[in-house]
C-alpha cells in the first residue's frame, strides 16, 4: 500500500548504527549538531552497533522495532539516520516506520537549502538536491502504475515517474548552463585580479571553526555569522589593505564537514574554485574543539580533492578566548615563514599578527627603500600613500620629499614607470 509522505515535520529521532565494517565513523556528536543546524527538534537518541548494515534496512530487526516504538512514543515526523541511506532503502524505512527518513546526505541538503541566499548559491544547492532525489522518485509514485491499453485507458506512453525523471534532467541540465555563466563572470573577475597583480587570499576550514567571525574582524564587513554548521555557504569577496604591502582580496568560503558528499563538492565547485586560484589559504581551526586534529585532516583531504594542497597555508587557531593561559602568537616553520597565529576573532586579538603574517607570506619580494621625490612628483607621493606603502616621511636640505616605502616590488616599478611616463623625472632612490 502506498504511503504518503508528509510535507514536514521537526520533532525528530535520531539513529546512529556503529559499523564494525567502515573503518572512518561518523561522529555522533556533529551529527546532532548538524540536525539541530536544520531546525528540527531532536527527542530521542538511537544508536546500536553491527558488523555490516542490513540490505534491506540497514539498521537490524531488532533495532528497527527499537525505532518503530520510539516514533510512536514520541509522535515523531521524522527519522535521521547518521549514515548514507540508498534510495531501496529509504523507502523500505519509510513504509515500515510509517513518517519521513531521510540520511545524512539529505539532511545536509535540506540545511544547504536553507542557508543559501545567493543567486549562485541557490542554483547549486538545487542541483545537488535534485541530483540526489532523482534516484529517489520511485517511492513517492508507487502508487501509480503504468496505464494499461483498452478503450479510454491509453497513457501517454509514459509512467508519471518518468515524466519527472525527463523534466528534472531537463531541469539539471538548464542550471548547469546557468551556472557555466556565472563561473565565466567568476574567471573574468579572477583575470583582472591577476591582471591588477591583487593576491588573493581565501579562508578555509572545517565547518564552524570561526571563518565568518574571522572574516569580519579583518574587513568588518559584517556578514552573517551563528555558531552553528553551515552558517556560511556563500563566497564574499572583500578588498583589505594590509600593512606594508597594500591591497589584497579576502574570500570566504563555505565550511567543510568529514565525508562531505560528493555530490555536494561537485556543486559548489564555481564556490570553490576561489579556493583553488588563491595565492594563500588561512585554515581556520576551532582550537577549542577537542576534535580540532580530526578536523584538520578531514580539511586537508577536501583540499587534496579540489586540487589546492599544494597552495602556502598559514593555519589560524581560532578561539583562544575560550582557552585558559593562551596569548596570541605568530609560530614559524623550518623555513622561517609564519606557519601558524593564534588569534581570537571574537575579541579581535590577534589580528594584528595575522596580517602582518599574510604580508611576509604574500610579500616575499619586497621593497623597502628610501624614495626621493621631487615638487612635481606630488601625484606618485599620494599614490604611495593610498597603497599604504609609506611608513614615514621627511624633508631633506634640499627640500625635496624623502619617503621610507614598503611595497611589492612589481608595485613599486609599475608606480615609477606611470610616474616617468607622466612627469618625464624619474624619482631618486
Amino acid at each position: 500500500m502506498f504511503f504518503e509522505r508528509p510535507e514536514g515535520g521537526e520533532t525528530s529521532i535520531l539513529v546512529h548504527i556503529q559499523l564494525q565494517s567502515e573503518r572512518e565513523q561518523e561522529d555522533p556528536v556533529e551529527f546532532e549538531e548538524l540536525v539541530r543546524s536544520s531546525g528540527a527538534d531532536p527527542v530521542c537518541f538511537i544508536k546500536g552497533s553491527r558488523k555490516s548494515p542490513d540490505a534491506r534496512t540497514f539498521a537490524g530487526e531488532g533495532k528497527l522495532e527499537e525505532i518503530a516504538n520510539a516514533v510512536q512514543e514520541y509522535k515523531a515526523e521524522l527519522v535521521l539516520f547518521n549514515h548514507s541511506l540508498s534510495p531501496s532503502q529509504e523507502r523500505n524505512l519509510e513504509k515500515i516506520l510509517k513518517c519521513r527518513v531521510l540520511d545524512r546526505t539529505g539532511l545536509i541538503l535540506d540545511i544547504f537549502g536553507q542557508r543559501a541566499r545567493t543567486y549562485e548559491g541557490k542554483l547549486q544547492v538545487e542541483l545537488a538536491q535534485l541530483q540526489h532525489t532523482v534516484t529517489r522518485l520511485k517511492r513517492g509514485w508507487t502508487h501509480l502504475d503504468r496505464q494499461k491499453g483498452g478503450v479510454n485507458l491509453r497513457g501517454a506512453g509514459e509512467t508519471q515517474l518518468e515524466l519527472d525523471q525527463r523534466m528534472i534532467r531537463q531541469r539539471i541540465k538548464n542550471i548547469n548552463k546557468s551556472l557555466e555563466k556565472v563561473r565565466a563572470q567568476r574567471e573574468q573577475g579572477r583575470r583582472s585580479r591577476k591582471r591588477a597583480e591583487v593576491p588573493i587570499i581565501s579562508l578555509v576550514g572545517y565547518t564552524n571553526a570561526g571563518k565568518s567571525s574571522l572574516f569580519n574582524a579583518i574587513t568588518h564587513a559584517g556578514i552573517y555569522e551563528a555558531d552553528q554548521l553551515f552558517a556560511t555557504l556563500d563566497a564574499t569577496l572583500r578588498q583589505i589593505q594590509l600593512p606594508s604591502y597594500g591591497e589584497a582580496v579576502l574570500v570566504d568560503t563555505v565550511g567543510f564537514i568529514s565525508h562531505l558528499p560528493h555530490k555536494l563538492v561537485e556543486a559548489f565547485r564555481a564556490t570553490l574554485e576561489e579556493t583553488v586560484q588563491a595565492d594563500l589559504l588561512l585554515h581556520v581551526i576551532d582550537v577549542a574543539n577537542e576534535a580540532h586534529d580530526y578536523y584538520i585532516e578531514q580539511v586537508h583531504e577536501v583540499l587534496t580533492e579540489i586540487g589546492a594542497e599544494d597552495i602556502p597555508c598559514i593555519q589560524v587557531l581560532n578561539k583562544i578566548d575560550l582557552l585558559e593561559g593562551f596569548e596570541p602568537r605568530v609560530e614559524r616553520g623550518e623555513n622561517g615563514k609564519p606557519s601558524r597565529v593564534w588569534v581570537s576573532a571574537r575579541t579581535g586579538a590577534g589580528i594584528d599578527l595575522l596580517l602582518a603574517a599574510i604580508s611576509e607570506m604574500i610579500g616575499e619580494d619586497v621593497i623597502t627603500r628610501d624614495l626621493t621625490l621631487g615638487p612635481e612628483q606630488g601625484r606618485l607621493r599620494a599614490r604611495l600613500y593610498a597603497r599604504g606603502a609609506v611608513s614615514s616621511e621627511s624633508v631633506d636640505d634640499s627640500g625635496s620629499t624623502v619617503l621610507s616605502i614598503k611595497l611589492p616590488r612589481q608595485d613599486y616599478e609599475r608606480l615609477l614607470q606611470e610616474d616617468n611616463l607622466i612627469s618625464g623625472h624619474p624619482a631618486q632612490h
